[in-house]
């Protein structure tokens, strides 16, 4: 006993004297082997060796900040592998403890940590995912729907989550973390809490698309609810449960960070590779996209620890912002920001959302590079194939296309709007865009790169259901007007996520994500598209619901996030009736679905749930992080990590720090397939519209994040 409190005695003062630890052999587990380009050595604190917990190095020296974090292993050992010369400061966070002191360190050396335990929970619970605070908010009970109440009459407790969780709220930025579960002091003088919601949704250049549904939809109700969310934290509120630590072969992650594009500013996405052949662009830049902040695109070098910026240019110098009518953003705020008063910090013209990099390790963007008006050859009168059955006169963002080898930035000029994009798996490298609105489009590459002409290389379709179960394509009828048993039927909207298929052809997406039934829908261009082109639906079966970001594994099984808190999976070969005709119009297949709750604390009084709200699905179908292939791994948007399904099982990946993890893509690229866990790995961004809402506050910057798994925590 005194043993013990002798070694945690000798840990206090060798903090306090700011060197390192240093554990008294006989007491010592066996030894973190330690190489010339790493930190290692044990967390200890009074309690005895810490496992599970993050050990986290950074640095500034580098040419842009720098971070790697590791996991402690069940004897409290850890290693920081690969790092570049630097001076570091290392320090030690975990559950159930607050902050170790942060100790400098340099590769190759020894460093033995003292972890602190927390003095109370209220102090442990400041480390706790969003997940664990936002699921304090309270629901409004079944009761209160019908029209007796506040809530509009038409409104259910199912559209309620649905908007609060992905429509209206935790689809642009997280809910939950220090900075949204208390009230900003800019506006602590309103008269209540829901007074304070009020005036605070109404900030900034995104004001609108958080007013519109909270005030018009859902009647101005929800501010009351989010009122007491706050106002009970502020009293004291602590959440009911408390995070597991890392376990099993979570504790072999290794997480690298890198700071790029600029404080105001956010980033949605970023590419690596070319999802069909992840050694595309190995070793490679990687290169993402800023939606609405910016026409700065940012470009980070992770082999040189360097992040620089392409200025990405539109076709007409003069066109207006790609603000405003058409966009999910305004050109003014409506009301001063917190953060940023009245200033407009988004001024984008290109409205960069969404890269792929293709074979020859070109990066495709969905991009805006003219005003609005389509060019005569979309509109009706026009001769283009898809012009004829289906005529567009305007488009906000349509594609570009950078060459990395000589920076030369090529327009084309699409009908049809963008969004998100996927290549296919045909010879011509087509590339399959969502967005469309109406309509889904494509574009082959190859005839594009043959002859220039965008217009012969691009189409579209509406998406028609063979109702009338006949095999081809008919005239459809309009998605308001019921069933013609003569007719196809249209089916209202285009895709938001899109997956090309790897085994058939066909091409999937989500529908009804802002509106209406939520489902996904198989689209089988057939072989003279948009003539041929058949789409089947398949709705989301209750009690589930609320589809967003999905993916499609190698066998052509479906993973979509679902704003239920699930992530479902669809397997069209389960399907056992009729996939057309008169009863196929998207309540046929329910034993195709099977679902997957996320992890984390549900609300409560609305029975077994997860009070996540993931935003997207990606699908490893190369087992690039090391898991196996086709493991579908989700944005955990609330759960600060991604999630993936292995087995059945979650794997929890985690990130510590900077608190509030916020992701809204991910891409696995292969730098060596003979390195070992070296070399592959996972890659995403920072991908909330508020960088200024996570740990560190207004002025840091959007981040670059790199997985990797070892075969175990001590791995060098």
């Amino acid at each position: 006993m005194r043993t013990g409190k002798l070694v945690a005695l000798a840990a206090i003062l060798a903090l306090s004297a700011g060197l390192p630890q240093t554990v008294n052999a006989q007491q010592q587990k066996p030894e973190v082997a330690v190489g010339p380009k790493s930190i290692g050595g044990v967390v200890s604190s009074q309690k005895g060796r810490e496992a599970g917990v993050w050990v986290i190095a950074e640095t500034t020296e580098l040419p842009t900040r720098f971070a790697r974090i590791v996991v402690t292993d069940d004897q409290g050992r850890y290693l920081i592998p690969d790092l570049p010369r630097a001076d570091y400061s290392v320090w030690v966070r975990g559950y159930g403890l607050v902050d170790s002191p942060k100790m400098r360190a340099k590769p190759g050396q020894r460093l033995d940590l003292a972890a602190a335990p927390a003095p109370n929970d209220a102090e442990a619970a400041h480390y706790y995912p969003a997940i664990y605070w936002y699921s304090l908010l309270p629901i409004p009970d079944g009761k209160e729907f019908g029209g007796d109440g506040d809530i509009p009459s038409n409104i259910t407790q199912q559209d309620w989550l649905v908007t609060v969780k992905n429509r209206a709220c935790v689809g642009c930025h997280q809910l939950g973390q220090e900075a949204t579960r208390t009230i900003p002091a800019a506006f602590a003088d309103e008269k209540t809490g829901a007074d304070a919601w009020m005036r605070r949704v109404q900030s900034g250049q995104a004001a609108p698309f958080m007013v519109n549904p909270l005030a018009g939809q859902l009647g101005g109700a929800p501010f009351k609810y989010f009122g007491k969310w706050t106002d009970a934290i502020a009293a004291g509120q602590l959440p009911r449960e408390k995070p597991p630590r890392p376990q099993g072969i979570e504790r072999n992650l290794v997480v690298t960070e890198w700071d790029w594009s600029a404080p105001d500013k956010y980033l949605h996405d970023l590419i690596s590779t070319d999802k069909r052949n992840p050694t595309v662009n190995a070793n490679g830049k990687l290169y993402a996209s800023p939606e609405y902040a910016t026409d700065d695109l940012p470009i980070l070098d992770p082999v040189t620890n360097t992040a620089t910026i392409y200025h990405a240019p539109v076709r007409d110098a003069d066109m207006p912002l790609s603000l405003g009518e058409g966009h999910a953003a305004t050109v003014k705020p409506l009301m001063p920001s917190a953060y940023w008063g009245d200033k407009p910090i988004w001024d984008t013209r290109a409205n960069n959302h969404n890269d792929m990099i293709d074979s020859q390790e070109r990066v495709w963007l969905s991009a805006s590079v003219r005003g609005r008006d389509n060019p005569a050859f979309c509109k009706q009168g026009s001769e283009h194939p898809s012009a004829k059955a289906f005529p567009l006169k305007d488009s906000s963002r349509q594609l570009a296309m950078l060459d990395p080898k000589t920076m030369k930035y090529t327009f084309i000029d699409t009908c049809f709007q963008t969004h998100h994009l996927q290549f296919g798996f045909d010879k011509d490298e087509t590339l399959w865009t969502s967005g469309g609105g109406p309509v889904v489009g494509w574009f082959n590459t190859k005839v594009f790169d043959e002859t220039g002409d965008a217009e012969k290389a691009q189409g579209w379709t509406a998406l028609v259901l063979d109702t009338n179960g006949n095999g081809k394509r008919d005239a459809a009828v309009e998605p308001k007007d019921a069933v013609d048993p003569q007719k196809d039927k249209r089916i209202e909207g285009g895709f938001y996520a899109i997956m090309p298929s790897p085994v058939d052809g066909s091409v999937w997406g989500t529908v009804g994500v802002f509106a209406g039934k939520g489902a996904i829908v198989r689209l089988d261009p057939g072989n003279d598209p948009p003539a041929t082109a058949l789409a089947e639906i398949y709705n989301v079966p209750a009690p589930y619901f609320g589809p967003r970001g999905a993916d499609i594994d190698s066998t052509g099984v479906v993973w979509v996030s679902l704003g239920s808190g699930h992530l479902g999976s669809f397997d069209r070969k389960k399907c056992k009736g009729p996939l057309n005709g008169p009863n196929a119009t998207g309540g046929q297949c329910p034993e195709g679905w099977s679902f997957y709750q996320y992890p984390g604390p549900g609300f409560a009084g609305i029975g077994k749930n997860s009070a996540e709200a993931s935003y997207y699905t990606w699908v490893d179908q190369h087992n690039t992080l090391g898991l196996g292939n086709d493991v579908p791994i989700s944005t955990g948007n609330e759960n600060d990590a991604l999630l993936a399904l292995v087995s059945g099982k979650w794997v929890v990946i985690r990130v510590p720090y900077p608190l509030s993890f916020y992701a809204k893509g991910l891409d696995g690229r292969i730098d060596d397939p003979n390195g070992g866990w070296k070399g592959r790995g996972l890659w995403t961004t920072s991908g909330d519209r508020t960088p200024w809402l996570k740990e560190g506050g207004k002025g840091t910057l959007p981040i670059a994040f790199h997985f990797q798994l070892r075969p175990n925590p001590l791995a060098d």
